[in-house]
């Protein structure tokens, strides 16, 4: 995707979806998706991703916050996705299809559950082990020895 399209999509762009719990009191975790990821062939892939994991989300109950984003630039590994909070880590995803969807959620849900937003490896699904591109430590923590949160 270069930056003539994105332009050109700017103004197509649906507005960004609300919270799936409006009333969350807590840090509600963010998933923004690359809705302008193309495949090798150049055929359109993050609006599907998008609408599955919102149908997921709803199916599931999960308490997040979804938005569509223009590009994560990881463009080499459609469809991109990050998880982030704003007390956690965020985890940036990328090769994900349509069929990821449950367990982007289940990790979403893991997410809220754990310290700094810190899922075990193990505890992943197989597609997100695969597909992880960066783990980001949250911008207000920084212990001098660079160490994860104990």
């Amino acid at each position: 995707m270069d930056r003539e399209d994105l332009d050109r999509m700017a103004g197509e762009l649906p507005p960004a979806e609300a919270s799936c719990s409006q009333a969350a009191t807590h840090d509600v975790p963010v998933v923004s998706i690359c809705i302008t990821c193309k495949t090798a062939d150049g055929i359109l892939v993050g609006p599907d991703l998008f609408e599955a994991v919102k149908a997921a989300a709803d199916r599931m109950g999960a308490d997040v916050q979804l938005r569509r984003v223009q590009c994560l630039s990881v463009c080499k590994r459609p469809t991109t996705v990050a998880v982030s909070s704003s007390g956690g880590y965020t985890f940036l995803f990328g090769d994900l299809q349509v069929e990821a969807a449950d367990d982007l959620l289940s990790f979403v849900q893991a997410y809220q559950g754990a310290d700094y937003g810190l899922v075990p490896w193990r505890q992943r699904a197989e597609v997100l082990r695969k597909g992880i591109v960066a783990r980001i430590p949250p911008s207000r923590w920084s212990p001098d020895d660079g160490s994860a949160p104990k």
